[in-house]
Formats: C-alpha cells, sequence, structure tokens
C-alpha cells in the first residue's frame, strides 16, 4: 500500500517535543478505569501467562500486546481498551512472562520474537469458541511480536484474525537498539535497565545458581544486557544473533490480512531502518502511517472520550476490517 506521510495527527501546540510525548502519557495522563477479569493460562513448557480480559459480552475480541516492561495496567493499555470496548469489541491484554505482577516460573521471560506466546494465547482465545472475529494491536515489542507472528508462516495464524495493528515498533531491533544507545536517550534506557534489573534480583531468589547479577553495573545498553541475559537464556547466540532472528521486518512481507502500522517520525526510541518503506510500498495488505510528530506511543490528544488519535484510529481499523 501506499505509505502515509500525511497522516491526520496534529499534536495539541505544548506537545511537540518527541520527549514530552514519549512521557506525559505514561506519567501524566489519567484513563477510565478497565474492569479486568484475570485468567491464567499454561504454556507448552510449563509456565504461566496472565491474561486481563475486559468483556462487553461481544463475539469480537482483540488481543493486546503491551510494550518492553509494560503490563496491562499501562495507561497505553487501558487507552486501548476503552476504545476497544466503547465499539463493541472484547479486549484480551496479553501480560508477557513475568509481567502480570508475579514471576513467571523458569528462567527464560518474554522477547522480542516470542511468537510462540502469542500463538498459546491466541489459540486460548479460540478455545473459548465464541468469538466470531478477531484482531490484534501491539505496541512497540508487542508490536513486532505481533507482526513477527502473522509474517513469518502466514499459515498459522488462524483465520479467525481478520486484521492487526502496531503502534511505535522497532522493526529493525539492532537499529532501534543503538537508537536508544545515543546520549539523548540516557534517561529512558537506565529506567529499562533498572526495571530489566529489578526482575533479575526476583529471579536470583526464587530460583537461586541459574541467574545472576555480578557486575550488573557494567551494563549500559541492551546490546550488553542482550549479550549477558535474552541472547544465552533464549537460545540465541549473541546480541545481533537475537536482533537478525527477532527483527519483524523481514516478515512483512508474509502479512496477508490488513494490517496498520503507525511510526512517528521523531519517535526517539526509532533508527531509519525501523521505518519499513519498500516492504509496505510491495504488500498491499500493510497501511504505514507516518505521522511527522508523535513520540513513542505518544499521540497525545485531549478528546472529551478520552481517546487519544491512535486509540481511534486502530479501532475504527479493526471495525472496518472485522
Amino acid at each position: 500500500m501506499p505509505v502515509i506521510f500525511e497522516s491526520t495527527y496534529n499534536p495539541p501546540k505544548l506537545f511537540i517535543n518527541p520527549h514530552v510525548q514519549t512521557i506525559y502519557p505514561t506519567l501524566l495522563r489519567r484513563v477510565k478505569v478497565v474492569r479486568y477479569v484475570r485468567e491464567r493460562i499454561i504454556t507448552p513448557d510449563d509456565d504461566f501467562i496472565d491474561l486481563d480480559c475486559s468483556s462487553v459480552h461481544s463475539d469480537k475480541a482483540a488481543i493486546v500486546s503491551h510494550g518492553l516492561e509494560g503490563h496491562s495496567r499501562r495507561s497505553y493499555m487501558l487507552g486501548m481498551m476503552n476504545a476497544l470496548n466503547r465499539r463493541g469489541w472484547d479486549g484480551v491484554a496479553f501480560n508477557f512472562r513475568g509481567c502480570s505482577g508475579e514471576p513467571n516460573r523458569l528462567a527464560r521471560s518474554y522477547h522480542c520474537g516470542a511468537t510462540e506466546d502469542l500463538h498459546t494465547v491466541v489459540s486460548h482465545v479460540i478455545d473459548k469458541k465464541r468469538y466470531l472475529c478477531m484482531s490484534l494491536v501491539g505496541f512497540s515489542v508487542g508490536g513486532n511480536l505481533t507482526l513477527m507472528y502473522l509474517g513469518e508462516k502466514n499459515d498459522i495464524p488462524p483465520s479467525l484474525i481478520k486484521s492487526a495493528a502496531a503502534v511505535s515498533v522497532p522493526c529493525d531491533l539492532e537499529s532501534s537498539s543503538k537508537k536508544l544507545a545515543q546520549r539523548s536517550n540516557m534517561l529512558y534506557m537506565k529506567r529499562f535497565l533498572k526495571m530489566c534489573h529489578n526482575k533479575i534480583r526476583i529471579k536470583m531468589k526464587i530460583m537461586p545458581g541459574k541467574i545472576n547479577d555480578a557486575n550488573y553495573d557494567s551494563i549500559k545498553t541492551f546490546e550488553d544486557f542482550d549479550n549477558r541475559y535474552t541472547a544465552p537464556i533464549h537460545g540465541f547466540l549473541n546480541a545481533k544473533d537475537y536482533w537478525s532472528k527477532c527483527s519483524c521486518k523481514q516478515y512483512l512481507a508474509g502479512i496477508n490480512i490488513p494490517t496498520l502500522l503507525i511510526n512517528a517520525q521523531n519517535d526517539p526510541f526509532l533508527g531509519e531502518a525501523c521505518y519499513p518503506l519498500e516492504e509496505a510500498k510491495n504488500n498491499p495488505y500493510l497501511f504505514f502511517e507516518m505521522p511527522k510528530s508523535g513520540g513513542h506511543v505518544g499521540f497525545v490528544d485531549f478528546k472529551s472520550n478520552g481517546e487519544y488519535w491512535h486509540e481511534t484510529k486502530i479501532a475504527v481499523f479493526a471495525a472496518n476490517n472485522s
């Protein structure tokens, strides 16, 4: 599909700066409370995944995947759930392993290419036999996971999935990792590494000897972290092997359902390679919108119903392709 450079998103006057757009929703956005019902499902490797479900008793459901070190209660997840519920969709918030408030059972955790976990969630929702139509929505890391799942083996995603959407996606993980390692993104990098460290400390207590944090202060970038933890724990040779195999960009050609990708041109987390222009031009199912502004999962808006621009866009896209 033609790439959409002239987006309909226009930020409020005081929200032009990409860092303001990125930080404001995290720290100051207030979202209508979502009434979740938690479901725990067991994975094939005897771990667990917690789902938080928001039902309006619909025959349509959207599975929503969060970003790095996120969970179902982040403002962007709640906002998306409200937008979906408002339009008659049940919402299923997929908490990645170890992100639901309780550490998972295994040394492994989640990562950008853990599509087997998303498939486990999709299969569970389908097994309820109450839905006639499904959509997938992913933010940041969850967006990479969603797009990779749809494109890597396009005969696997069930036919009930009619559409998908992904926002602020690091389509090329190496490019994104290098961008986040820049001095201008130091605060984000420190925050992510601190959050990851907290989880490692918890796992050290519940599975002593399997993981340790010796000299953790020497880790300054995602390359450092992925070389030490993500790659060896999840079966990759090193960080670059992990990035290479789990970047969704290489799988976009395989997507064969209507899919919306939104990456702001001023996203501080995304390097140049994270904007898959050629891939979008060559795939009639991929709608790639590149707002000039929006930061990382920003797209601040002040509508009376509380929805942000991307939430309305995604909910309408899902409805139009259901």
